[in-house]
């Protein structure tokens, strides 16, 4: 028994006493727990257990020798199960990762490790919700960045007041291009989530943002939150503090939770229309926060055709549709197509890429519709050449103009507008997406 097989053996064990313990219509009398070693054990509620008879606590009980038998090394000894507890169990999942594994027999799961964000959960849906989008990728050097910057001057021009958040904080680059040194701001997010964690962080909000020159003679304002300030003093030694926990009375309050009470406040000091959150690329934590704890109303993934891009995503994908959460997320993707190199005929190449994304979103995250059925109303799939479906990716281009540039708040300097659009015609889906026209 490997880790990889822990939930499948979990749902096999269920089904086989289901008919005895209900387990089915009683989700809310257990949970599995899975400690930071990987090892599940099941927890039971103490009043249920109180309220059976012999035979269904002997039951219960050979439940969990099969779960110590079958799941070995991964698995608490039975002897040490079932865990009584009290239902609903909300002080034991405080500071875990709780989800639904969502099985024929759907069982509550509660990981115990070491980071707070996995993946695993959406969050609900807020005011913030319909404004946020987040840039992200599963692998750095795609122009991520660089196509946060041009979208937020794109609605910059067109009047609209575009908050941009740099949570790369591991690899900061973005606000160092969007704010000249003579515009930065005292502090960044890093020093607001360390003093945060003291209840310090309101000492340093209103030195924490400032205004991008790349706005300058538009109607709108580009309003960067850099993720330092002036001073690097201490960097390294914040970045080991700035993901903790806070506690308030007796509450734990894990770092996302506490990212997004920053941005309720950012958002009630500038009043933005948008929200630009520029996401860690890879498979963190600090990435997963930003594409499900935030609950953004987009999040645009960015590809470069090639195996290492569609392996990143298929991991991905298929986790949210193992643990069942793919119905949950998949309406606020949409693909990217990123750097599109400056071939002689560009379309076999933006082909391949379109037909590798529609397998992988195929594959983890559409229904699957019955042979010889059309799509309904109700279905979330689609075509693989619908061009307004999630898996066919908006298109930027390659320039050796931007790709060489370091100071994005210049860019107008760089090229003109006509060209801007030429290479960023993903400009006309956002504008598509939020205001119905291609303006």
């Amino acid at each position: 028994m490997l880790f990889d097989n822990i939930l499948t053996a979990l749902e096999d064990i269920f089904l086989s006493y289901d008919s005895i313990l209900s387990l089915r219509d009683h989700r809310e009398f257990f949970y599995i727990n899975r400690d930071m070693r990987g090892r599940a054990s099941l927890v039971w509620d103490a009043a249920s257990w109180n309220q059976m008879d012999d035979h269904q606590k002997a039951a219960l009980k050979n439940l969990c020798t099969d779960i110590a038998n079958k799941l070995g090394k991964h698995a608490l000894p039975a002897a040490r199960m079932p865990i009584l507890g009290a239902a609903p169990f909300t002080t034991e999942q405080n500071g875990a990762v709780v989800f639904t594994c969502d099985k024929q027999i759907p069982f509550t799961v509660v990981d115990r490790m070491l980071t707070e964000s996995s993946w695993s959960k959406r969050a609900i849906e807020d005011s913030l919700s319909p404004k946020m989008i987040v840039f992200y990728s599963i692998k750095g050097g795609v122009g991520r960045s660089t196509a946060l910057a041009v979208a937020a001057w794109h609605l910059a021009q067109r009047g609209k007041r575009v908050l941009v958040m740099d949570m790369d904080l591991e690899s900061p680059g973005l606000s160092s291009s969007l704010l000249p040194e003579d515009r930065r701001p005292d502090y960044g997010l890093l020093d607001w989530l360390v003093e945060d964690v003291v209840e310090n962080g309101d000492d340093v909000l209103d030195r924490l943002f400032a205004s991008s020159p790349l706005a300058d003679g538009s109607r709108g304002e580009i309003v960067v939150i850099p993720a330092h300030g002036r001073q690097c003093n201490e960097y390294i030694a914040k970045m080991g503090r700035a993901w903790m926990h806070r506690m308030k009375e007796e509450t734990r309050i894990p770092w996302p939770q506490r990212l997004r009470s920053l941005l309720y406040k950012l958002d009630e000091q500038h009043h933005p229309d948008f929200i630009f959150i520029d996401a860690r690329a890879g498979l963190d934590e600090i990435a997963s926060a930003s594409v499900l704890d935030l609950a953004p109303r987009l999040v645009l993934l960015f590809a470069l055709e090639g195996t290492q891009t569609w392996t990143g995503y298929s991991i991905l994908f298929n986790h949210w549709n193992r643990i069942g959460q793919a119905r949950n997320i998949r309406t606020s993707l949409q693909m990217v197509a990123a750097m599109i190199p400056p071939l002689e005929d560009k379309r076999p190449y933006i082909q391949r890429l379109r037909e590798n994304s529609w397998n992988c979103f195929m594959e983890q995250l559409y229904d699957a519709l019955p042979t010889g059925e059309e799509e309904t109303g109700d279905a979330f799939s689609f075509d693989r050449d619908d061009v307004e479906a999630p898996h066919t990716p908006w298109i930027i281009h390659w320039h050796q103009g931007l790709s060489a540039m370091k100071q994005l708040h210049t860019l107008e300097n760089a090229l003109d507008t006509a060209q801007i659009h030429a290479t960023f015609p993903f400009l006309s889906n956002l504008d598509t997406f939020f205001f119905g026209d291609r303006s």
